[in-house]
């Protein structure tokens, strides 16, 4: 499977984003960790800003008109109509420079990290998938296209780390059975999620597979919840408070001599 483009469209797809993706405060500390001592923080592929602090100076990025007009409903603040390749702000401009979730959306993604680490002084926070720890999560076994397209959009962290010219703190971000943010590992132990369309829209993967396949899929799912087959094979799933899989935060400081 090639992906010409690994940016979803979220401004001409159905989606309920801001209901669907809400911030889950256990993975918002994971973030509010990394950003501690800081004060200013730009947020690049900022969505419907979700996990953006209150407590420190952010100035969103967002590309997309929906996505925009979702976070003013929210009661957030504007963000600006920009992208990741071409930031509109001087070099060394924040403390902090923050991706959550949206690297594997940049066409460009060399261009995207060498612009957030030119307007950065001193860290860049970035949340995403480790591609080679994908298939640890069992839709791999239900969904196998899904995941075939996860693991071409989202980069190799050494990758990241390569044009970063920098070794990254990693942390394994531990997913609570009850997460609240609609991503795929956040329903390790409750597929029945899966069967819900909204669900499925608002994960952007599902927007790059044939409808036909989908269907397939799902329908697969739903025969084998329904038999007691999900549950045989992995029902141990729902007796697991948390979930370490794919989702990886990086932190990479740019003040560090010896990185």
């Amino acid at each position: 499977m090639k992906i010409e483009n690994p940016a979803f469209d979220y401004d001409n797809n159905k989606h309920d984003y801001a209901q669907v993706r809400r911030a889950d405060k256990r993975i918002f500390s994971y973030v509010q960790s990394a950003l501690v001592d800081f004060n200013t923080v730009i947020n690049v592929g900022a969505g419907t800003g979700s996990y953006e602090p209150q407590d420190k100076y952010v100035i969103s990025v967002e590309p997309s008109s929906v996505m925009r007009k979702k976070r003013l409903a929210l009661g957030r603040n504007p963000a600006i109509n920009a992208f990741a390749d071409n930031l509109p702000f001087e070099d060394m401009s924040f403390d902090v420079s923050l991706a959550i979730l949206t690297i594997h959306h940049w066409p460009d993604l060399k261009a995207g990290l060498e612009e957030i680490k030119r307007v950065t002084r001193s860290k860049i926070v970035i949340l995403t998938y480790d591609p080679e720890r994908l298939a640890d999560f069992w839709n791999v076994n239900y969904f196998p296209k899904v995941v075939e397209v996860e693991s071409k959009r989202y980069p190799v962290l050494g990758t990241i780390s390569s044009i970063l010219g920098s070794t990254p703190k990693v942390s394994k971000i531990r997913i609570p059975f009850d997460c609240t943010d609609g991503f795929q590992e956040a329903f390790y132990g409750r597929p029945e999620f899966f069967l819900k369309e909204e669900v499925r829209q608002a994960q952007s993967a599902w927007g790059f597979i044939d409808k036909d396949i989908e269907h397939e899929y799902v329908e697969h799912l739903r025969s084998d919840i329904q038999s007691g087959e999900w549950d045989r094979l992995y029902g141990f799933h729902r007796e697991m408070p948390f979930f370490e899989g794919a989702y990886r935060m990086l932190e990479f400081n740019l003040t560090d001599a010896s990185t």
